[in-house]
């Protein structure tokens, strides 16, 4: 296949390597310029130079430069994986046989840019990829392909991504484009009774609140690690938690300290209590960096009876 690509990022590096290495010839790599704030060159970009491609880095794909662009590439298909920018319809429909593009949830849930986060802090025990056909609404356009993913209850974003959804979304966007290209493929169109949309997941929603119920905090440390992680208050300085374990007390009674109260420091971490239980911090993350939970301890002077997220 003649292939366009549009992305950015490891997946986006990925997928043209992928591409690449079955043999089809990619004849245009589109991804957003270099972040002038950043010492580092965007990723997709270096793995075009690496493999003789010269990339093509537009401020915006609204704009006649990226139409022509799309145009003299002459492709079969186009590929969008992990896209930061706006494609317009204009863009996405000028090769042969269109556009797709990966999204990390079974549309048309968890619509959105941070799809696995919500799903993980939600409590959802599944997920998936969709590979579907852009539109000009977020994440709305006609279903081509979609793979379930299984969240286990103690998965963390970082897992569900990197073990699952990135290796099998490769492989989906391959396996769509062939059937796209050999005019095999379904379209089905979103039943928007099922849809929902959520925002990044930014600070505010990592923020951990200790008086809710254990299960919706152990949840949340999953759905931010390894980002953004999240996140409680020690006095004036603010602490990321990362690993964990949580104890649901047998009932409420047997809930020991006050939610936000430290009652169990050991060698190797430290016991926060919450509604319904304790969550075991076993890797955090305060000034001086990622530490395992008794680092922290020590590096807040932390002794039991002191508070958290007040």
């Amino acid at each position: 296949m003649r292939v366009a690509l549009i992305g950015s990022a490891d997946f986006g590096k990925a997928a043209l390597e992928a591409f690449l290495d079955r043999g089809d010839d990619v004849v245009a790599v589109f991804c957003p310029p270099d972040n002038p704030k950043s010492s580092k060159p965007e990723v997709l970009k270096e793995a075009a130079l690496a493999r003789g491609l010269t990339p093509l880095q537009f401020a915006s794909l609204k704009g006649p430069e990226a139409a022509q662009a799309m145009i003299d590439a002459n492709a079969d298909i186009c590929v969008m994986a992990y896209v930061l920018q706006f494609v317009p319809q204009e863009l996405c429909k000028i090769p042969k046989h269109g556009t797709i593009q990966y999204h990390p949830s079974l549309l048309p849930k968890y619509r959105g840019p941070s799809a696995i986060n919500w799903a993980i802090a939600l409590g959802e025990e599944k997920t998936g990829l969709t590979i579907f056909r852009p539109s000009d609404g977020l994440d709305e356009g006609e279903v081509i392909l979609q793979k379930e993913v299984t969240i286990g209850p103690n998965d963390t974003l970082g897992k569900i991504y990197f073990d699952h959804l990135f290796p099998i979304g490769i492989k989906a966007l391959i396996e769509a484009a062939e059937l796209v290209a050999a005019g095999k493929h379904q379209e089905i169109v979103q039943d928007e009774s099922l849809a929902n949309y959520e925002g990044w997941f930014g600070v505010d929603a990592a923020r951990i609140h200790w008086a809710t119920h254990i299960s919706q905090i152990y949840n949340l440390i999953r759905a931010c690690n390894p980002a953004p992680g999240a996140w409680t208050k020690f006095g004036e300085q603010k602490v990321q938690i990362y690993d964990c374990h949580k104890h649901v007390a047998a009932t409420f009674g047997a809930v020991k300290g006050k939610p936000g109260e430290v009652t169990q420091i050991t060698l190797d971490s430290f016991f926060i209590t919450c509604n319904g239980g304790q969550i075991e911090v076993l890797k955090a993350k305060g000034a001086a960096g990622k530490v395992t939970g008794a680092e922290l301890a020590k590096e807040l002077n932390l002794e039991v009876g002191q508070f958290f997220g007040l």
